[in-house]
């Protein structure tokens, strides 16, 4: 019963964080707000279903939210669902970076055997993405857990990318994700000193790797109003994999899913 309150506190702590990003994010746009092109702006909030910490084999709904400006008659650029929440500093010739923030939630002692709690994870880092051809983009991201695992960890990914101007929009694409040994550690090893409270194995992993894919879909109903959703797929391997935290508790298949209302307001329209 106590993962209520963790799950509205993590709904709100992530849209004020969205917020106050959007609101960083504004005086890139305010220099150029003297041109006569109109801009338009872009929000999709709706829920999302993701693995309440990583390795879990249990679900947590989260909300899903994400804002794009464009002006005039330019295409909203694309973001893959699984991208962190960020803007960018710069952004021309299809390459763009900016800092980078993601949350993960917490593991109690309950959802692991008494296994040492995991804190809430906040993650601060950078991101870049390049657009390599018009319909395939590259991304990569790095983050350091300020709180809870305090580990670093990092994704890659490619996305090909199929679309109608704004109208409709799809997308699918590989991803990887390394994280180190201290980050591996928390949510998958054992001390000693657990395996005497425990009596669960010592497990001392390097590292956590998984392998999967993100694919993503928008359709736009009116000239304000559309639908999007996405399913996201990663497969645990390596040390995490083998972890006897993983193999008791958890699951090495990790699912995503999510889906929203998008509506889009600005001059013009």
């Amino acid at each position: 019963m106590p993962a209520a309150p963790a799950i509205r506190s993590i709904v709100v702590n992530k849209a004020l964080v969205a917020a106050m990003l959007a609101a960083l994010a504004l005086p890139a746009y305010a220099q150029d707000a003297n041109t006569d092109e109109p801009r338009r702006t872009r929000v999709i909030l709706g829920p999302q279903l993701v693995p309440r910490y990583p390795g879990a084999d249990g679900m947590a709904v989260r909300p899903y939210i994400d804002v794009s400006r464009a002006r005039g008659d330019a295409d909203f650029r694309f973001e893959a669902p699984d991208e962190s929440t960020g803007f960018s500093l710069y952004d021309r010739d299809g390459l763009a970076f900016g800092p980078a923030l993601n949350f993960e939630g917490k593991r109690r002692r309950s959802d692991a055997g008494g296994l040492d709690e995991v804190g809430f994870s906040v993650e601060l880092g950078g991101a870049a993405s390049l657009a390599l051809t018009p319909s395939i983009r590259a991304r990569v991201e790095a983050r350091k857990g300020v709180s809870g695992h305090k580990g670093l960890i990092g994704m890659a990914g490619l996305d090909y990318v199929v679309r109608d101007g704004n109208r409709w929009l799809w997308s699918v694409g590989p991803r990887v994700t390394l994280a180190d040994a201290r980050y591996a550690r928390a949510y998958f090893g054992v001390t000693p000193r657990e395996t005497l409270a425990t009596g669960i194995a010592s497990y001392r992993p390097g590292s956590m790797v998984m392998v999967g894919a993100t694919g993503s879909a928008l359709r736009q109903l009116t000239t304000r109003w559309g639908l999007f959703g996405y399913a996201k797929y990663d497969r645990i391997v390596g040390d995490a994999a083998d972890s006897p935290v993983t193999r008791r508790f958890g699951d090495r298949n990790q699912w995503s899913a999510g889906a929203g209302v998008s509506y889009t307001f600005g001059r013009g329209l």
